[in-house]
């Protein structure tokens, strides 16, 4: 089984949405037996609270099932429960590193590392721009998914 976690500063907005997409490409791809997808937050700022809205309103327009969820943070036993976790952006990487205690397997990546390009996912937390949060994560989803083939 492929296990992998998603993270950002708080798990309502773009780390649930890779969540979201990745359940859906991995069963669109009928792989959802090979996967273990999850999400999580590198702060405590929104612990409890469901998905942002917009990530919702996002994920409707564009067909993709989501439930109701609680956002929860990373903890350092993740590091060795999951074989992929990824960041959205530089600081969710700083973060990750400092909460497992760095990453001696190699496991953390940026999500757009898997579509061939090395910045950060779009965070509509400060734009209020979910369109361009979903071009960043469907195109990294989709590279992992991709990627994984290879395995």
């Amino acid at each position: 089984m492929i296990k992998v976690l998603f993270c950002c500063h708080g798990n309502i907005c773009r780390s649930t949405m890779a969540e979201f997409v990745m359940k859906e490409l991995v069963r669109r791809a009928g792989r959802e037996q090979e996967f273990l997808i999850q999400s999580a937050a590198t702060s405590r700022e929104e612990i409890g609270a469901d998905t942002h809205p917009g990530t919702k309103r996002e994920l409707r327009a564009h067909g993709i099932p989501y439930g109701p969820r609680q956002a929860v943070q990373l903890t350092a036993q993740d590091y060795d429960a999951f074989d992929y976790i990824i960041g959205m952006d530089e600081e969710n990487i700083r973060n990750i590193r400092r909460i497992t205690g760095g990453d001696p397997g190699h496991k953390v990546y940026r999500l757009l590392h898997f579509a061939g390009q090395q910045r950060s996912v779009a965070d509509p937390w400060y734009t209020g721009d979910f369109s361009a949060t979903w071009e960043d994560v469907l195109a990294g989803c989709s590279g992992l998914l991709g990627h994984t083939r290879n395995l």
